[in-house]
């Protein structure tokens, strides 16, 4: 049973999103940003007991926030990740820090 944060993607150049910036939480701290594929994504998240949230800048408070569950949805063209599945823009974590030009 693990317990994730996610706190960024890397997108294509058709701006889908391709892998995400994993993040294992421990006890008193967190990992550093593990680059996973989708598919790796999804297989952490489909195994049971491991679990996911956003982790969001909060640029009012000068530290990272934990934000939504994120769960795996199977969607028109497949499996993918999405946070709060009720229609809003944060839906597909496109919302979190873009990792392209920090990390290839």
């Amino acid at each position: 049973m693990t317990m994730y944060r996610i706190s960024g993607v890397w997108k294509d150049s058709n701006n889908i999103i391709t892998h995400y910036a994993f993040h294992s939480v421990g006890e008193n701290s967190n990992s550093r940003a593990i680059k996973k594929s989708k598919t790796q994504a999804i297989a952490l998240l489909e195994t049971a007991g491991n679990s996911a949230t956003t982790w969001v800048w909060s640029y009012t408070l000068a530290r990272w926030t934990v934000g939504e569950t994120v769960q795996v949805v199977n969607g028109a063209s497949g499996k993918y990740l999405r946070s709060n599945p009720d229609n809003k823009l944060t839906d597909n974590l496109a919302h979190l820090i873009d990792f392209d030009w920090i990390a290839p």
